[in-house]
């Protein structure tokens, strides 16, 4: 039967239940989200989170706000891809967020305190069980809390991070081995190894008295008496060593330091103002070279830009003349390129361009001993043609769309007023072609600025420049020479305050440049 209506449910159709299913899972995804952050106490992401969400309830139920349904994802992804990350970033680079100096004062206080722990000398080693409650009234233990059983005196001893060991009545052993403890499960292998990394950083102490030790086990099979050498005083916040009394106070530097000098290796996050931007730029180690890998950035992203452009236009315009044959597989031949991988293209062409065995130097050249990577020259022209190759038929693609757009009588009066094909070019072609693809040049060129891969995949960034105690090389541009002078191209200490920074850095670059560009491109406009 048909409703009408006023049947039930007549104004709610298929639509609205899709929707609602949608924003249901939604919602239980971004609550999920706002209860991580709450764990992890990013109360800024909670917020945000919290925001994004009853602005959508709203936005999606509400018959008022329908302009704003298709606004409202693209200003999300926004917020959370762009802004943020941006924000974020620039939170790290007025830090020295990086190797040592990571979490709070406290996690670096408690790192050093379990990392200058020592074996009580002449301690004994006792064959250890790793025990977990039964139930909710199961005794010492919460219920994912582990502990260790062990027998001194042939008493069994259970005790947990939170409770020293102390004798549990009725539990059984074999020899020194602890086999079942009242109220306790004792684990076995299988199940210690699931759990291994609780066993290690396990910590039972030995009894009242801090000074007796704690019980320590790397396998989880044998424990140690360990004792701290570092006892930190909560109220103070400083570290004093057991042995000889020295006092290890808190400085600016986010490190824990004593009077003659001497410094802990484990430190903690701090703002550290505009240090890393110094560094970065006017520090000796890197000014030089910023400036040159600055200059060059510019260069390479230019002549990416215009290459590519000059290639595919010129491509274009030959496969749109009527009289050629066979122009549509002309076009699948030019566009494959552009569908492979550039990671992998690059690792391609690096094979070709090796000096002693590539196909170039080999085959193309008849056996020449050109240094195309290995030479400062040679290196960055490599590096431009082969990103030319690379993009030229994404510009191709761009510039035939374009080409079909404009006005053929434009061409013919251009024609009859005795213009040839250059003049027609220049004149007509070369601006109408500029007004559609001007943004997508400004926005290949902010690419090509940031060209991480084709520059790490080809050359790693080399040969290496000569005198400079970075490790830059003279085919670095700024985002891969970030990547080596903060540490993470070496997996050693890093410093991603400093990357941070420089980073900051870059997107300023590129954003003024965005600006200033996408304003002048307006006076092309006037051609219409």
């Amino acid at each position: 039967m048909r409703q009408t209506a006023g049947t039930p449910h007549a104004s709610y159709g298929r639509g609205f239940w899709v929707k609602l299913v949608i924003m249901a899972i939604i919602n239980a995804v971004g609550v999920m989200i706002i209860f991580s952050a709450a764990q992890a106490q990013s109360w800024g992401i909670l917020a945000g989170m919290a925001g994004l969400l009853i602005a959508a309830d709203w936005v999606y139920f509400s018959k008022r706000a329908l302009p704003l349904k298709y606004i409202l994802p693209g200003f999300a992804f926004l917020l959370v891809y762009q802004v943020f990350v941006v924000l974020y970033t620039a939170g790290i680079a007025f830090t020295n967020y990086g190797t040592g100096h990571i979490g709070s004062q406290q996690d670096a206080a408690d790192q050093l305190v379990a990392q200058n722990e020592q074996r009580v000398e002449g301690s004994e080693s006792y064959p250890v069980a790793v025990v977990l409650p039964e139930g909710e009234d199961g005794g010492l233990l919460g219920e994912e809390e582990l502990g260790f059983a062990v027998v001194e005196d042939s008493q069994v001893l259970v005790g947990t991070a939170e409770q020293p060991l102390r004798p549990v009545e009725g539990a059984e052993a074999d020899a020194d081995q602890v086999t079942s403890v009242p109220g306790y499960q004792v684990l076995d292998r299988e199940e210690v190894l699931d759990r291994q990394t609780e066993v290690a950083e396990l910590r039972v102490p030995f009894g009242e008295d801090e000074a007796e030790g704690a019980l320590l086990t790397q396998d989880g099979r044998t424990a140690h008496v360990y004792e701290q050498t570092l006892v930190y005083d909560e109220e103070a916040e400083t570290l004093t060593h057991v042995e000889d009394g020295t006092v290890y106070s808190p400085t600016e530097e986010g490190l824990f330091a004593a009077e003659d000098g001497t410094e802990l290796a484990v430190g903690w996050r701090v703002f550290v103002g505009f240090d890393n931007f110094v560094t970065g730029i006017a520090d000796t180690q890197t000014a030089g070279p910023f400036f040159e890998v600055l200059a060059w950035t510019f260069v390479f992203a230019l002549a990416s830009v215009v290459l590519t452009y000059l290639v595919g236009m010129f491509l274009a315009i030959a496969f749109q003349h009527e009289r050629l044959r066979g122009r549509r597989i002309y076009r699948v031949l030019v566009i494959l390129p552009y569908a492979f991988p550039g990671f992998l293209s690059a690792l391609l062409f690096a094979g070709m361009l090796n000096e002693r065995f590539g196909f170039v130097n080999e085959v193309l050249l008849g056996g020449a001993s050109i240094p195309w990577l290995t030479d400062p020259w040679l290196a960055k022209l490599s590096i431009i043609l082969v990103n030319t190759w690379l993009g030229f038929p994404y510009m191709f693609l761009v510039c035939m769309g374009a080409l079909q757009a404009i006005p053929k009588d434009s061409l013919e009066a251009a024609s009859i007023d005795g213009a040839g094909p250059l003049r027609r070019w220049w004149s007509v072609t070369l601006p109408m072609l500029m007004v559609p693809t001007a943004p997508l040049l400004i926005a290949t060129f902010a690419f090509n600025f940031n060209n991480f891969n084709l520059v790490y995949m080809l050359t790693g960034g080399g040969p290496r420049m000569e005198g400079v105690e970075a490790p830059v090389g003279h085919t670095d541009i700024l985002i891969t020479m970030v990547f080596k002078i903060s540490g993470l191209a070496s997996g050693q200490a890093t410093d991603y305050g400093l990357a941070a920074a420089m980073s900051l850095v870059i997107f300023l670059i590129v954003t003024v440049i965005a600006v200033i560009s996408f304003r002048r491109t307006r006076s092309l406009e006037e051609i219409h």
